[in-house]
């Protein structure tokens, strides 16, 4: 098996009409961590969407391979199917639909894509428990509507428990850690080390190094006007978290002057 799960490449895109991403280049290996950090307005959050498909957002040039698939030729669905996941920076409420039927369908469709059965609600509900254990996801919520009256660190909970009933090879978490408290952030981020396997791979991106002390990256990418413009291990994110961004910005800026 090819060890290189994602490769972007020369990746430019906007929403409007205004470029965001001005030539990102990543590698993505199976069993890799990679952070991405950078000041609000990098294009951080808008490469997560890019990669995961938000019709809102336009790919002018670039490419993107996801185990040797173009994903930027895939639907947002398919590229679910194929094993990219998307945890959001804010959670959506789905009134009215349970955890429970919202989940064994986006099973149901995943293994419908693969020409497999579909699960039975027995075998789904075994499935189900087993995973909930791995994010301390109470049952009470399980059985709940989606996200519905969730607190900040329910939601995100919530979003790893999708993560591991889906089983995706890249999870890419859109600053996972924004409105948690240290207990949430625990069990959200071991929630994670779980579930990481040597052919999976995650990307996380984040403002802060807190998260970065329970999910340990391999590598720390600095994003920073729409370009990839430092990449190192994990003591970047300490040295970022000790003198912030703008030593950062002053050379960039320096060097495009």
């Amino acid at each position: 098996m090819n060890d290189q799960l994602l490769k972007v490449e020369n990746l430019h895109a906007g929403i409007e009409g205004k470029e965001i991403l001005k030539g990102i280049n990543l590698t993505v290996n199976r069993g890799e961590v990679h952070a991405i950090m950078g000041p609000n307005g990098s294009g951080k959050s808008t490469l997560s969407e890019v990669l995961a498909g938000n019709p809102a957002f336009n790919v002018t040039e670039g490419k993107a391979i996801f185990h040797g698939v173009d994903l930027l030729e895939l639907s947002p669905e398919d590229r679910s199917h194929e094993g990219l996941f998307l945890s959001f920076q804010y959670p959506v409420e789905i009134p009215g639909v349970s955890m429970v039927n919202f989940m064994r369908a986006a099973v149901n469709a995943k293994r419908k894509y693969f020409n497999e059965d579909p699960l039975s609600a027995t075998e789904f509900l075994k499935m189900m428990r087993q995973k909930r254990a791995i994010v301390e996801l109470d049952n009470k919520l399980a059985s709940r509507s989606v996200n519905e009256g969730f607190s900040g660190g329910e939601k995100k909970r919530n979003e790893i428990f999708q993560m591991a009933v889906l089983e995706p090879q890249l999870s890419i978490l859109d600053e996972t850690d924004s409105g948690l408290d240290i207990d949430a952030l625990r069990i959200v981020a071991g929630g994670v080390n779980k579930l990481k396997t040597e052919r999976n791979a995650t990307i996380v991106i984040t403002h802060y190094q807190r998260l970065l002390d329970y999910i340990k990256p391999d590598f720390v990418h600095v994003l920073y006007k729409g370009r990839i413009v430092r990449t190192g291990g994990p003591e970047l994110a300490l040295e970022l978290e000790e003198r912030g961004y703008d030593w950062i910005k002053e050379e960039v800026d320096a060097k495009l002057k």
